[in-house]
């Protein structure tokens, strides 16, 4: 059977490699897809733009199933389209899909069902803004209401830096995303990745994962859509991983069932450690993290197409997923300028060759007249897995070193806040 997969991340190539690795598919089609998924035998790039583009693509191409990778599309309506042509898919509805694009929405949903989260409130003007982070100090968190690419939050450690970021958003700087910010409290600790599969009243739940949202090591610099990831995350421990389905997975499918907006579709929420082993909900995306997703698809060994089916029958109560017990750690190569403009067209070279404990998941990439270039911010992310984090790593670095494009960026300590931490039980 022919699978599509929509979008041109790495994300994206990750989940079509993994489909293309079922005996069931004959072949993964990506719209658009990427330079990596253009050079792969067992994936074909079909150009696609728009949600009718990608409901004639399926139409055409007798596809079995869809699978969404970016917010854009589903906040489109890709899956309610899809639906209405009869043609199976994976992703939430334009409505239930306001779990991210609106981060005020998303707020206004925890407080109603009791969800933790940070406290907050929302603005459209720029006064009672600026008055509000006056009188909460710093630091504080920034966020534009809307999808912004990555690039709508701002952790502001001082005053200054988080007026700044209310008149750049208000001002127009994230264009209509910025229309509204919501402005909440600093919640200190370590971050989680928790991604689920739900399908409208059942959760499977994916592996952990971690990943390091700014640019230079040490966690410093600017915010990214992420430099790196690593699966599994040892701070969820067993006992935090039930504690985080109770008190926010199951509370929030079942609220949004309750509301007339039953969630099927990845569902990522961005959970906040504290010091006491407290989990608070930072944000919900609907659809997988990037990078999150090439370790945690590296770890699969379940058919993901067996999954997706469960997934879209209604079913995922009868189905579990199957891990390598391995750890998968991936380093994200950026372009010049990431995250501001980023430049394109610098030709990548040592790519090598993929094998059974390393692979490279194209981004930020085309293929011109057989020379793979950079074309977009995160170009690649080198993936590995090893029996301990510290092996993963060391492979991964190790194939990295040897790609080269000019103005590349790359942190060199993803993982760290594992390997520094101590054994947890």
């Amino acid at each position: 059977m022919k699978v599509l997969v929509i979008g041109s991340g790495g994300r994206e190539h990750a989940l079509a490699w993994r489909l293309a690795q079922s005996p069931r598919v004959s072949r993964v089609l990506v719209s658009p897809g990427n330079g990596g998924t253009a050079n792969d035998p067992d994936m074909l790039n079909v150009p696609g733009e728009t949600v009718a583009d990608w409901v004639r693509i399926a139409q055409q191409e007798a596809v079995h199933l869809t699978v969404v990778g970016p917010e854009a599309p589903l906040a489109a309506g890709v899956v309610d389209a899809f639906r209405a042509a009869g043609l199976r898919v994976f992703g939430p509805t334009q409505a239930a899909a306001r779990l991210e694009g609106s981060k005020d929405f998303a707020k206004q949903f925890m407080l109603r069902h009791g969800i933790p989260t940070a406290r907050s409130s929302t603005f459209e003007h720029a006064a009672p803004a600026h008055a509000y982070i006056d009188a909460e100090g710093a630091p504080i968190v920034i966020k534009a209401d809307g999808l912004a690419a990555g690039k709508g939050v701002v952790v502001a450690m001082t005053l200054e830096e988080a007026h700044r970021a209310v008149d750049d958003m208000l001002g127009g700087s994230l264009g209509g995303a910025g229309s509204r910010v919501v402005i909440e409290q600093f919640l200190a600790g370590e971050e989680a990745s928790f991604i689920v599969m739900v399908d409208g009243q059942h959760v499977l739940a994916l592996a952990s994962s971690q990943d390091h949202k700014r640019l230079l090591d040490g966690d410093q610099g600017p915010n990214t859509g992420g430099m790196g990831a690593y699966s599994p995350a040892p701070v969820v421990t067993p006992a935090l991983h039930g504690r985080i389905m109770r008190e926010i997975i199951q509370p929030t499918v079942q609220g949004m069932a309750r509301e007339g907006l039953p969630y099927t579709g990845f569902l990522y929420a961005g959970v906040m450690i504290d010091a006491q082993g407290n989990p608070s909900t930072l944000e919900f995306n609907c659809r997988m993290g990037d990078p999150e997703t090439q370790p945690i698809m590296m770890r699969l060994k379940s058919d993901l197409t067996v999954l997706l089916d469960h997934a879209i029958d209604g079913t995922l109560d009868q189905v579990e997923a199957e891990w390598d017990r391995r750890t998968a750690l991936g380093v994200v190569l950026a372009a010049a300028n990431y995250p501001g403009t980023p430049r394109s067209g610098d030709v990548i070279d040592g790519l090598g060759v993929d094998t059974e404990t390393t692979r490279v998941f194209h981004a930020g990439t085309r293929l011109v007249d057989g020379a793979v270039q950079t074309a977009g911010g995160r170009v690649l992310c080198v993936t590995a897995l090893g029996d301990m984090l510290k092996q993963a790593r060391g492979r991964a670095y190790e194939r990295a070193e040897g790609i080269r494009f000019a103005g590349r960026q790359m942190r060199t300590d993803i993982g760290w806040r594992a390997l520094a931490a101590p054994v947890r039980h």
